[in-house]
């Protein structure tokens, strides 16, 4: 796994070989997507998430869910890293926030630069990607960097769990 594209794991730094921990706060909710979807205070942001629920899920198969409070996840993985850390994220999900929205993976989008530079406007962080408005994206791109992200974790997610 890249370093510090996992949400859960919180800031990699390899200068000093630990971990900076950053609350988990991508636990199963009980909260349903529905309710948390309704709730986004603007209309817009409301119509960019329901589009993005139907996005997500064609990336990945799997339905959406609650992770914490403000982020619907698509699929899990286990996560262990070498310093013992381990824990479950959801495998692909967003964030509807007010400014931007987020797009998680447990991958590093940096790992599809062709899709990135086709994908439109955009902001990049450590594991996550931001975007102002979906309509400033390519949904077909983003739907395609979504699958392969998706796929990229679950090997990796599977091949990891399977050396255990």
């Amino acid at each position: 796994m890249a370093a510090g594209s996992n949400p859960a794991e919180g800031t990699r730094n390899e200068e000093v070989g630990h971990v900076t921990p950053t609350p988990k706060t991508t636990a199963d909710s009980s909260v349903s997507v529905e309710q948390f979807i309704a709730d986004v205070p603007t209309e817009r942001r409301r119509t960019e998430a329901q589009t993005l629920v139907e996005v997500f899920s064609q990336a990945s198969g799997q339905p959406a869910a609650m992770w914490g409070p403000s982020i619907v996840g698509f699929g899990s993985s286990h996560y262990r890293y070498a310093s013992g850390r381990e824990g479950d994220t959801a495998t692909i999900g967003f964030s509807p926030r007010k400014a931007k929205i987020s797009l998680y993976t447990a991958r590093n989008f940096r790992e599809f630069p062709k899709l990135l530079e086709d994908l439109g406007a955009h902001e990049l962080a450590v594991g996550c990607l931001y975007i102002k408005k979906l309509a400033d994206v390519d949904l077909a791109v983003l739907e395609e960097l979504l699958t392969r992200s998706y796929e990229v974790a679950r090997i990796d997610y599977d091949a990891q769990a399977e050396s255990s």
